[in-house]
């Protein structure tokens, strides 16, 4: 069942407190901080026919498969992502723990395992390369550092204006270091082997971006957020957004479905309300936009505002973060009975990751540059209840938009041979790895259907089909001017953009933006309650 209430069945006011643009992770969060800490009336807008984003789920016939959430670190009940869910959620979310190893990295037919714990995996790290010792303590190290110093450089973000200048250059200072450097520049500096730094670089696909293009500190954010392990939502990951939006409707607010914004109405330079596609209009002391930094000021504001010149000139410098291929699979056995093993496993043709992509990004009949391999109904323990006698798992491997932009006007489902063709090539590329690392699931394939860039840029309202917003380089982190605070006054931005890439970045997206809004430190109430 879709979570939200049809836009032409809802009964709406025109003026609210607030209204936030798209229901991702950024945009609830924001909203259910509103409602809960200033009361407020807020107006939540989603465009696709189910709130959350990329934490909804969608149904075929017996099965259901997550959008975005494959996993979620720093769960365990004493740590900050852990009680931030717990606050935005009211605690209504259960949580099961994945296995010790929670990822499983094949490169070139060679395996890696992924212990939870520091310790475990600086271990399983120097049983692996004996030789490199010192480059894998300073490599660990580094990664504790970039993360002690991001908590300054997010703080920034939140404060005022008038304090901004005074404390955010200290606060921002010591996270440039990591910031500004790649992730191959960074190991490459510890004198890591181009095999070790293939390992240690295996998450890439978390934020989007190989070695040689992501910021370290990027990077650094994703190892620590699962050194110790990781879970799973009970339920799926739809039932995030189920438990925040009775939050937000509580307090007089309402979240809405099929509800797409035509334009951020603007006057004497600020923002009050929206107009949307029917042509009616909504009116609000704050408008808060989780429809992505590009999409908002290229698309949603008007062209010649110019409060949002500058900013939008230096948006447009920055890459939008990859596309994706995402292979849903439906199977006719339970969990149980095909052995299947919760982990994640990453599949790679060669240590150098970065020449993976080069190599696709040219010619898509490369190999695949990584298949990314989740089993989601493993991963859930009230998923045989739902679904019993079958079993879900999901192959998705990183794509270039380009190749899809000649059908990216034309209609959803209606799309030429040539494209079911490619669609069809790929889908088996994807199906072949999956059978060949998971034997078990040969010939108990009942469903398998293909997502492309298209259906990100259809669903999410992203033009590049991009699944990250901003891409997680140096330059998107070094932009100071890139937070929740806009240059268009009551226009704030919420979700990934504002801080990193993720699920759990949106969400820390969110609390930034609630902070900024209401003037006050929200931060601290969400990760210590």
């Amino acid at each position: 069942m879709a979570t939200g209430t049809p836009y032409k069945t809802a009964q709406l006011g025109e003026q609210w407190d607030a209204i936030v643009i798209g229901s991702g992770m950024g945009g609830l969060t924001t909203a259910v901080l509103l409602a809960r800490h200033a009361g407020q009336r807020v107006l939540v807008l989603e465009r696709h026919y189910t709130a959350g984003g990329c934490t909804h789920t969608f149904h075929r016939p017996g099965f259901e498969w997550d959008i975005g959430l494959h996993y979620i670190g720093q769960m365990h009940r004493s740590e900050a992502v852990r009680r931030a869910f717990d606050h935005v959620t009211g605690r209504a979310v259960q949580w099961n723990a994945m296995p010790a190893v929670y990822d499983r990295v094949s490169i070139a037919g060679q395996r890696y395992d992924f212990p939870a714990g520091a310790e475990n995996f600086r271990a399983r790290l120097v049983e692996w390369f004996p030789a490199e010792v010192r480059a894998i303590d300073l490599y660990l190290k580094a990664v504790e550092n970039s993360n002690h110093s991001s908590m300054y450089y997010y703080a920034e973000k939140a404060l005022p204006p008038w304090l901004s200048p005074f404390m955010g250059r200290s606060l921002r200072g010591a996270h440039l270091h990591w910031v500004g450097q790649t992730t191959r520049q960074m190991l490459e500096g510890f004198h890591a082997s181009p095999e070790l730094i293939g390992v240690l670089t295996a998450q890439w696909g978390d934020y989007g971006l190989p070695p040689a293009q992501s910021s370290f500190a990027a990077h650094a954010t994703i190892v620590g957020h699962y050194l110790n392990g990781a879970a799973y939502p009970v339920g799926g990951a739809s039932v995030i957004a189920a438990a925040m939006a009775p939050i937000i409707e509580q307090a007089g607010g309402a979240v809405v479905i099929d509800a797409a914004v035509d334009r951020i109405l603007c006057e004497r330079g600020r923002a009050v309300g929206v107009r949307m596609a029917d042509g009616r209009e909504f009116r609000a002391r704050h408008i808060v936009s989780d429809a992505g930094a590009r999409t908002t000021f290229d698309r949603l504001l008007p062209a010649d505002l110019a409060a949002a010149q500058k900013f939008r000139s230096r948006l447009q410098k920055l890459s939008p973060s990859c596309a994706h291929l995402s292979l849903y699979v439906g199977l006719s056995q339970d969990d149980a009975a095909l052995h299947t093993d919760p982990a994640n496993l990453w599949v790679y043709p060669s240590f150098d990751h970065d020449a993976n992509v080069s190599r696709f990004e040219q010619d898509l009949d490369a190999p695949l540059p990584l298949v990314y391999l989740s089993f989601p109904s493993a991963k859930d323990p009230d998923f045989a209840r739902r679904h019993p006698g079958k079993s879900t798992m999901e192959a998705i491997t990183m794509v270039p938009y380009a190749p899809f932009a000649r059908w990216q006007e034309s209609a959803w489902k209606h799309r030429d041979e040539d494209y079911e063709s490619l669609k069809a090539a790929l889908a088996a590329r994807l199906r072949a790895v999956l059978e060949e690392q998971v034997p078990a699931a040969r010939n108990h394939i009942e469903h398998a259907e293909l997502s492309t860039p298209l259906s990100t840029r259809h669903f999410l309202n992203y033009s590049h089909g991009e699944i990250y917003g901003l891409a997680a380089t140096p330059q998107r982190y070094k932009l100071r001017q890139l937070g929740a605070r806009t240059p268009v006054r009551s226009l704030y931005l919420t979700g990934q953009d504002v801080a990193t890439a993720g699920v759990a970045g949106a969400l820390f997206g969110g609390v930034i933006a609630a902070s900024v809004v209401l003037g006050k430190n929200l931060m601290t109430k969400v990760v210590r309650e």
